[in-house]
């Protein structure tokens, strides 16, 4: 944390960074809580640990752009896919961020419980790099954590294994919870159009009560915007009140996209998006 403050206080003092999205302590709390610092003082009080679960990708096009310097961030690596990713969708320029890339060693599921295998967040079981990569600069130190079962992958082999009934039988009844509330939306760094189509009144095209048509429609429309998209960090999931699996639907969407296009969003800036190209050798058989 001394690295990680040292650094925010450099770039905030020589204006590169106009100000510092990062973590702070909840007061009396092991928890912690997205925190904007905008001078050396509030540096100070930038932490990071294994509790600092939220994705803070999701401020950068939600926070005005400073007149002077660059928006900064305290990134993990699942957190600096999405930036990449923000990066390929052209909602922000890579001289508009100063990323502080921090190694990672898991953070937890449950905040109220110290880290460990069981209580280990389910994005942490899939992270393919804990080490983030293309940010300016690093602090901490990774090591190694033992990883729990893949509960989302065994979930997703049982599913696949029913017929498509029992499979729109089970949607059907995890989004008959759906409480409309748009949690989801508004925890994803990638939901970020500025009126979403579920606002739209003129024409409606989902409806706004939490009914059952209402409900099916908002969570498949949505998962189908994420196609190809996510970047699996699990906020939808981790803010839903209601518990909805809703991680099901998007890592399914992202392994079609990986058999069929080897498209993984999120991991080279360079690369276009998934739906913005064209490939000869794409499979067209779906077309014919």
């Amino acid at each position: 944390m001394e690295a990680l403050q040292k650094i925010a206080k450099e770039a905030l003092a020589s204006k590169e960074a106009a100000f510092i999205i990062g973590y702070a302590r909840v007061p009396g709390s092991q928890k912690t809580r997205p925190f904007i610092a905008r001078d050396e003082a509030e540096a100070g009080q930038l932490v990071f640990d294994e509790y600092c679960q939220n994705n803070l990708a999701v401020y950068l096009t939600r926070i005005a752009r400073p007149k002077e310097g660059k928006m900064g961030i305290v990134a993990k690596s699942c957190d600096v896919r999405a930036i990449v990713a923000l990066l390929q969708e052209n909602q922000i320029k890579r001289n508009e961020v100063y990323i502080i890339g921090v190694n990672c060693s898991g953070v937890v599921e449950d905040p109220a419980q110290p880290l460990s295998k069981e209580n280990l967040a389910g994005k942490c079981n899939m992270c393919q790099a804990p080490q983030p990569a293309g940010t300016d600069t690093v602090v901490g130190e990774a090591k190694p954590y033992e990883r729990a079962d893949d509960k989302v992958g065994k979930l997703l082999a049982q599913l696949d294994s029913l017929s498509p009934q029992e499979r729109f039988a089970f949607w059907e009844a995890e989004f008959e919870k759906c409480v409309k509330c748009y949690a989801c939306r508004q925890a994803c760094p990638l939901c970020y159009c500025e009126q979403c189509i579920a606002d739209k009144s003129q024409p409606r095209w989902i409806e706004s009560s939490a009914s059952v048509r209402g409900n099916f429609a908002w969570n498949m429309i949505r998962a189908f915007h994420l196609a190809g998209r996510c970047i699996g960090c699990g906020e939808c999931s981790r803010a839903c009140p209601a518990d909805i699996p809703l991680m099901l639907l998007n890592r399914k969407m992202g392994m079609i996209a990986m058999k069929e296009f080897n498209y993984r969003h999120g991991s080279n800036m360079d690369d276009p998006t998934l739906v913005g190209s064209y490939n000869n050798s794409d499979r067209n058989d779906f077309i014919m």
